[in-house]
């Protein structure tokens, strides 16, 4: 996995998965399979603009102790898919929201996928808060985007 980070503004990853971009455009836009390599609890009805999901992730204890609204912003399979989060209480739109993009490329027999994941400095949060909700940002993304290829795998494998 490539990793590319500004300095507290976009936090950026790139790999390889071995699965056409259908597949893997699939495993990160359907509520079945982001449950596989990041949220606990995924509901979505549609993958269109303006669509609005839950994403919703366990301590331990509660399975849902934190429960994030997003809105797809762009879906384009199997290209291009992005949403909204992180809107503390509002709507999440541009300004009040952090944004993740994921493009997709096909590069030999798979996939390269390139994940973003910008507007901190937006948010207008003081430093520490910032620093902090970057770093744990890029440390939930180094753990969570590595699985997306083997429940790419088992996608294509179902097929």
């Amino acid at each position: 996995m490539s990793i590319t980070e500004t300095e507290h503004g976009t936090i950026e990853r790139e790999l390889y998965i071995a699965a056409s971009p259908e597949i893997v455009f699939e495993v990160i836009s359907q509520p079945e399979h982001i449950q596989e390599w990041w949220a606990d609890e995924v509901t979505l009805s549609e993958v269109t603009p303006g669509a609005v999901g839950e994403l919703a992730f366990s301590d331990g204890t509660d399975p849902r102790a934190f429960v994030e609204p997003f809105v797809v912003v762009a879906a384009d399979p199997p290209r291009h898919f992005a949403f909204r989060w992180i809107a503390e209480g509002q709507e999440p739109a541009a300004g009040n929201s952090l944004l993740v993009t994921f493009d997709l490329e096909p590069t030999g027999a798979g996939t390269t996928l390139k994940m973003s994941e910008s507007g901190f400095r937006e948010k207008g949060w003081e430093a520490a808060v910032l620093e902090q909700a970057y770093a744990e940002h890029c440390q939930g993304w180094d753990a969570n985007l590595p699985r997306i290829a083997p429940a790419a795998e088992r996608a294509a494998a179902a097929r």
